[in-house]
């Protein structure tokens, strides 16, 4: 019997993954707020790291691009219950909305600046711009649509050439690839974190999988997903062999095979090389076509979080900095010396903070608090379906 994605299980099957990198990206934040190293060190450095404090940091690599690439998937599930025009619509506003949401909502939750003198545009601005073009593009011919997803995460990577030898870029060239914080005006900051162009791209192949999800036979499409992340593991190992093409970032040989292993395993996150996505997307289709059990006990608890990922994430932010602006008037700090710091960060000051033992002490308090108000949250979405703003959050 043909089993699609509309089934129950599959759904959940993705809820799990989605829940589980929701959970993973938690510490990552948990570290840049209570972290003693956090604004002081590079914990990707192979000179200069632990193993902890590494892996710590490289296991969440794993989080926006596997988000990112369900989204796309999630897409592809709704053209099966909308129209193109209704879809095309939900996607563009959907994203407008996004974009608006990183600007006021995020940026303060993230940098707790009530002057907004720093304007972030990081993950959520990454996806909701994405979703505008993805809404643009899905009147193309399937076809199209997929060799334009190819053509961007196969070939982004050559604007690195262009780059190397430039130290000034216009906004838009930022916009698109590379990283920057602009000064926009003498009270004014734009940090651009998260490029578009190449998790745009992640987000059209997330659209173009969706496909087998719901025209292809369950034992098939495993298969098929297996050996598409495999395919993407093992491109990331020749291609970072060879060292010439996928990432900006070149591995060198370190004192130790464990500092050369760190070396080869740093891949560039921002904006997303080639590599990094094979070394992640890779994994994340692996889950997908081995999981067959989610009735356990953890993987209801990460369901729970990957049935409302953007209420969750707004959330879990502002509850970070909450306790993390606890933690400095804890440290004898003052509301004015909070205000005052060098960073677009308020309540931080580099070099103080905590162990690896205390931020994941906090990284799972912070989880089971938000356990029960993530569950009441999708229980209330569940029975208030005809609500259609509920879908924007």
């Amino acid at each position: 019997m043909q089993q699609s994605l509309s089934s129950s299980k599959r759904i959940e099957s993705i809820d799990l993954l989605r829940g589980i990198v929701m959970i993973i990206m938690a510490l990552d934040h948990t570290r840049d707020f209570f972290h003693r190293e956090a604004f002081t060190g590079d914990p990707l450095n192979p000179a200069t790291t632990t193993a902890a404090l590494y892996f710590t940091r490289w296991i969440t690599h794993f989080c926006a691009p596997t988000f990112v690439f369900l989204s796309g998937v999630s897409a592809w599930l709704q053209s099966k219950r909308k129209t193109t025009k209704e879809l095309s619509g939900f996607l563009i506003t959907r994203g407008l909305w996004l974009v608006l949401i990183e600007i006021t909502v995020m940026t303060f939750g993230v940098l707790g600046d009530i002057y907004f003198s720093t304007i972030i545009l990081a993950t959520i601005w990454s996806i909701g711009i994405s979703m505008v073009l993805l809404g643009l593009l899905i009147w193309l011919p399937f076809r199209l649509i997929l060799a334009v997803g190819l053509l961007i995460v196969f070939g982004h990577n050559l604007i690195d050439f262009a780059e190397a030898n430039r130290s000034a870029l216009p906004v838009w060239w930022s916009l698109l690839h590379r990283p920057a914080f602009l000064q926009l005006s003498s009270s004014l900051t734009l940090g651009i974190m998260y490029p578009f162009l190449p998790w745009t791209g992640l987000m059209i192949l997330g659209y173009c999988c969706g496909k087998l999800f719901s025209n292809t036979e369950a034992e098939r499409r495993n298969k098929l997903l297996l050996w598409m992340g495999i395919g993407a593991l093992l491109l990331f190992i020749v291609l970072r062999t060879a060292n010439v093409y996928g990432d900006p970032l070149r591995w060198t040989n370190q004192q130790t095979g464990l500092q050369t292993f760190f070396s080869f395993m740093n891949v560039q996150k921002y904006p997303p090389s080639l590599l990094f996505m094979c070394a992640t997307i890779g994994v994340a289709l692996i889950f997908l076509s081995l999981v067959k059990n989610t009735n356990g006990r953890f993987a209801k608890f990460a369901i729970v979080f990957g049935r409302v990922p953007l209420f969750y994430y707004i959330v879990h932010f502002y509850l970070l900095h909450i306790i993390s602006i606890l933690f400095f008037f804890l440290r004898g700090h003052t509301l004015e010396e909070g205000m005052k710091g060098s960073l677009p960060f308020k309540f931080i000051i580099p070099g103080e903070g905590y162990n690896l033992w205390i931020v994941y002490f906090v990284w799972l308090s912070v989880i089971i608090a938000l356990y029960p108000v993530c569950k009441w949250y999708d229980r209330y979405k569940t029975k208030h379906k005809e609500k259609k703003w509920l879908s924007y959050l």
